[in-house]
């Protein structure tokens, strides 16, 4: 009778912890709003693996000013989109606006992180004050998935990454990649590509917005003051100043 009771007891023991842990845990499909996985397309400076990058730099300070730990990942482009606008990550840290018509899941956050510089980087020359019309007859690559140059280049060349990407330069299969400003001019002086350029005025000079995931969507005014306040009160120079002064040369 005794053992009886007490194997009782523990098992009523070892619901009530059960219970407590999924109470906490959730069913799996609920938000964890202590950590956000964003989703990173961008390269040195911008984005790197250790988070040291402009954009990785200003994004952890951001989230940290409301209370969340960034983390983030890199996937190809298109597929990132998908997996977030599925909740397979919290979102992305840095897209055009208004993607949340093609992607209704996803919530933009209003303050912008940074204006994206897409400029074509080549040998020869070219014409760029003509915007996209510079690029005409012209044998141009760019990546797969980065939505603005999809809507705007014809005919293309799409490659999986960015190393792809300038392999094609390097091996003159394209007269020139479109790519955002400051990874190019990492690019260049990291491969020594002292015959390319970059070809300024930028194509197009975008804003480039953080969205979420809509399971987060009480974050999103939260992130845009954050921004906001890091702007005003010259956190966002300096780290400015830290990670891109360097490549301004090019």
């Amino acid at each position: 009778m005794y053992i009886t009771r007490k194997l009782k007891l523990i098992a009523m023991v070892y619901l009530i912890l059960l219970c407590l842990f999924v109470s906490r845990q959730g069913f799996g499909n609920e938000p964890n709003d202590d950590i956000i996985v964003l989703n990173t397309t961008g390269k040195p400076p911008l984005n790197n693996e250790q988070m040291q990058g402009f954009m990785d730099l200003v994004a952890v300070e951001a989230f940290k000013r409301i209370g969340i730990t960034l983390k983030t990942v890199s996937l190809p482009a298109e597929r990132a989109l998908l997996n977030a606008n599925k909740h397979k990550t919290d979102g992305e840290m840095s897209r055009i606006a208004d993607l949340q018509h093609k992607y209704p899941n996803l919530v933009q956050v209003p303050e912008k992180i940074m204006d994206w510089e897409f400029v074509a980087i080549g040998k020869s020359g070219l014409n760029s004050k003509l915007g996209w019309r510079s690029l005409v007859d012209k044998r141009v690559a760019f990546i797969n998935g980065w939505k603005i140059l999809e809507e705007n280049i014809t005919p293309v060349t799409k490659v999986k990454d960015s190393d792809s990407l300038f392999r094609l330069l390097q091996n003159q299969r394209v007269d020139f990649v479109v790519y955002e400003r400051w990874a190019g001019a990492k690019y260049i002086k990291d491969l020594s590509l002292h015959y390319v350029s970059l070809k300024l005025p930028a194509l197009a000079k975008p804003e480039m917005f953080i969205y979420l995931n809509k399971k987060h969507a009480q974050l999103v005014n939260k992130l845009a003051v954050a921004l906001r306040n890091m702007k005003t009160d010259g956190t966002y120079s300096q780290i400015e100043e830290q990670t891109l002064k360097q490549y301004t040369d090019h």
